[in-house]
């Protein structure tokens, strides 16, 4: 796995790094050094979600062990906007003539899988998901059909990126909070909205455990504007006694009431948060998958990113990840410990 978020999540280790949080509302990514990764010629030309993701996809490789990534797999809502919003001001500031076509060709969602196959010379099976909340999940649901078609692996991810623009417009119509808080303290300040993120995560999925293997997803659904009961059957459904949670909760008193069901569901399971660490997005739960796989390899809890979490006393063999973007897309996993 690898990620690239606002929090230190790239390089070094997570359960000593320190909580980066804001009031601005906006989570934005915490960069690395991309050199190690992209040529300096290429990155001049490269937008931020380009490098986020190609980074993000090579560390991911790096990370599993294998020399190529095999088919290509990815989810985006928006792709690269900083590219779209670059290109749509030159038509108006040009009067349609003499553009440049470098940020219209490297504003379509699927740029970022073609810059991974070109940099890892892969001609494998290449694919791009763009299903707004359900785009990372529908990436996942064809890697895991690949998987059981006989692929030995897959590289699966998403991206996102925030900019200015988009964080206004967003803003107008209710998507972010009106009022100034502090990141820290998101899930505990309920009000109408939430805060911004971005970020690019990558998993290599495949069919067998190895040596180098997070956690087994051992349930998948996905249920699109469920009504009460749909939802607290398809959570019921999950069979198992989750040793712990992971939910999307943001802050957002509009949606609080599918958290509550969840609640309700498993009352007495530990509960962790993730939007607090990488804001609000399309693609979040990419993040919120990450985040579980590495508590059930290092069986072990960020302290300075949950305060109010207490320490683990027993083993975390299975979690639950339960996220929905807006109330419209839902998604339940089941990871258990491999």
């Amino acid at each position: 796995m690898a990620a690239i978020s606002p929090q230190p999540t790239f390089d070094g280790d997570i359960l000593s790094a320190p909580l980066i949080h804001t009031d601005r509302n906006l989570l934005a990514c915490i960069e690395p050094d991309y050199k190690p990764f992209i040529p300096g010629n290429s990155l001049r030309r490269m937008s931020r979600v380009l490098k986020m993701g190609l980074a993000a996809a090579l560390k991911c490789t790096a990370d599993s062990g294998l020399d190529t990534p095999g088919p290509i797999i990815t989810g985006t809502g928006k792709g690269s906007l900083q590219d779209t919003e670059k290109f749509i001001k030159e038509i108006v500031e040009y009067k349609e003539t003499a553009l440049n076509p470098t940020p219209f060709i490297q504003s379509t969602y699927n740029s970022v899988n073609g810059l991974i196959a070109l940099q890892q010379k892969c001609t494998a099976y290449n694919n791009t998901f763009v299903h707004r909340g359900f785009s990372f999940e529908n990436a996942l649901l064809d890697s895991i059909m690949l998987i059981q078609d006989g692929e030995p692996h897959t590289l699966t991810g998403a991206f996102e990126e925030i900019t200015t623009e988009h964080f206004y417009i967003k803003s107008r119509i209710g998507f972010w909070k009106n009022e100034s808080i502090n990141s820290a303290d998101l899930c505990q300040h309920l009000s109408p909205g939430s805060i911004a993120g971005e970020g690019a995560t990558f998993f290599t999925l495949t069919g067998t455990p190895s040596a180098h293997s997070y956690a087994a997803i051992s349930g998948f659904r996905m249920l699109y504007k469920p009504t009460k009961e749909k939802l607290n059957a398809a959570l019921k459904a999950m069979s198992i006694q989750p040793d712990l949670i992971i939910s999307g909760r943001n802050g957002d008193s509009n949606y609080e009431h599918f958290y509550k069901e969840l609640d309700s569901c498993y009352p007495g399971i530990p509960q962790l948060g993730f939007k607090h660490l990488c804001g609000e997005y399309d693609t979040a739960s990419a993040f919120g998958l990450w985040l579980a796989a590495q508590i059930i390899k290092t069986q072990q809890i960020a302290e300075q990113w949950f305060p109010q979490q207490q320490p683990l006393t027993t083993p975390v063999n299975s979690i639950l990840f339960y996220n929905h973007f807006y109330g419209e897309q839902h998604v339940m996993l089941l990871l258990e410990r491999v």
